[in-house]
Parts: structure tokens; sequence; C-alpha cells
């Protein structure tokens, strides 16, 4: 049964969609089936390996309101082990939609359960907002990724999304666990980036993953071909944090015999 994680982060701009994607990746390069649920209204993570939104005639929302089969619309991508669920511009009405149904907060669950025996893992990219379906995403995942920029203003918000995963936690998910904080957008050059990640680490501790990641102009051209970071430029420092993280993810759960001193693989470049 796969594990499902949920990228969520009421803030945009933090890296959510691209570490999404790139996690989805890195999983499924270690060999790890992965599918890749593009939560999201913008489509921007189906965009983002290699599949046109406009194309795309059944996604997740005709799976939460018309009870469409996902097994039924699962995309191939170009990444070996990595398929899709696809999002279009409809799912910003599924929302509205949603308000009257019994149990609204749990259809997502519903259609996950109907393929997570098929998958090692899979990642569900969450819209930027604390909506019905961010809600959704959560109730159904096992555990929840939170990205943070290393930027000013880093933790603003997160007291708000910590509190919603509370609730979900309290209400409706209790096994929700939280897989930990990602530090995403590090320069390495700014003071600043290394304030944002003690104070990050200060405040949250062990809930903050080891591997960062940096600031790479080709994790910003990957998605405009279409693939992900590994896909695009396997030697970029990019490619080698998302790999660093699924790694980390992997020996968190117990799910490999990675020696401690081989856990991380070696920044090959900073381009």
């Amino acid at each position: 049964m796969g594990k499902v994680i949920a990228l969520a982060n009421q803030k945009g701009g933090v890296g959510k969609t691209t570490s999404s994607i790139n996690l989805a990746a890195g999983f499924a390069i270690l060999e790890y089936k992965t599918l890749l649920i593009d939560a999201d209204p913008q489509a921007n993570a189906t965009s983002g390996v290699g599949i046109d939104p406009k194309n795309v005639k059944t996604s997740i929302y005709e799976c939460i309101i018309d009870e469409v089969e996902p097994a039924n619309i699962i995309l191939k991508t170009d990444t070996p082990n990595l398929d899709l669920i696809p999002a279009h511009i409809d799912l910003v009405g599924a929302e509205i939609e949603m308000i009257n149904l019994p149990n609204r907060e749990k259809m997502m669950r519903k259609v996950i359960a109907k393929v997570k025996d098929d998958y090692d893992f899979i990642v569900v990219d969450c819209s930027p907002s604390l909506g019905l379906i961010t809600v959704n995403a959560l109730t159904a995942a096992d555990s929840v990724i939170i990205p943070v920029q290393c930027e000013y203003f880093a933790l603003e918000g997160l007291g708000k999304l910590l509190n919603t995963i509370k609730i979900v936690q309290s209400r409706l998910n209790p096994d929700l666990d939280i897989e930990g904080i990602l530090l995403t957008m590090y320069d390495q050059r700014l003071r600043l980036a290394k304030q944002v990640v003690e104070e990050v680490k200060t405040h949250f501790q062990q809930m903050v993953f080891s591997t960062i990641i940096h600031r790479n102009t080709k994790l910003g051209e990957a998605p405009s071909f279409g693939e992900t970071i590994i896909m695009h430029d396997v030697n970029s420092s990019g490619a080698i944090n998302y790999l660093n993280l699924a790694r980390e993810i992997l020996q968190n759960n117990g799910l490999t015999n990675i020696p401690e001193k081989d856990k991380q693989i070696q920044t090959i470049n900073e381009n």
C-alpha cells in the first residue's frame, strides 16, 4: 500500500509545486512506483511533467465530483515509474460543488483509496490555499511536507497552516503526520538565507529536513520544457537536492539500508 504525501503551504511562491514534481520524480528514479496528483487548479504540476492542461479532458475534478474511476484517467509521464492524475481549471469550482455533499472533506480519500495499492508513493500537490481541496488532500494523506522558502517572512502564515493540520488531525485524519519542513530557495551567498535556516531549525528542530533545496537556474528552466529536473539535467544541484530529499524520506521511513555516511549524494555543481 502506497504512502500518500501531501505538499501544502497556503503561501504562494515557496517552491511547493516544484518540490511536488521533483520529489515524485526522485522516488520514481529510485525505482519506487510513484503517482503524482495535481490538486491545484493552476495545473502547474500537470504542465511541469509535460502534459498540456488544455488537452486534459478528465482530471482529478471529475474523480471527485463525478466519481470517475481514477485508474481510467492516469497518464504516463516521460519519467520512468512516474504517473500523473492531472488537473485543469475546472477544479476551481469543485469547492463550491462540494459544499453540500456528505463527507465533503473525504472525497479525495475515496479517490486515492482506489489506486493506493498500485503505488509505493502518492505525492499530492496542493493549491496555495487552506480551502476544501487542500483539506481533502490532508484528510487523504499519511503525511504532509511543508515547503518554506529561505527568504524574509519565511514563517509568515506557518502558524495558520499548522493549526489547520492540527484540526485535520483531531477531526478528520488522526493518522496524519508531519513528514517534515522543507527549506527551499536557499542562496548560500545571502546572510538572510542562513539566518532563516537557523531560525526555522531553532523553532522546529527535528521537524526540519536535513536536505535543503538550493536556488538553481535549471530548476527554473525545467518546467518550460515540461520536464522534471532529473530528466532536464540530472547533474544539476537541483536534481541532486531532490534525489537527496527522496533518499532522506526513504531513510526516515525505514525503507532503505543506506549507511549513514552515504545518506546524502554529494552536490556536483551549483549551476
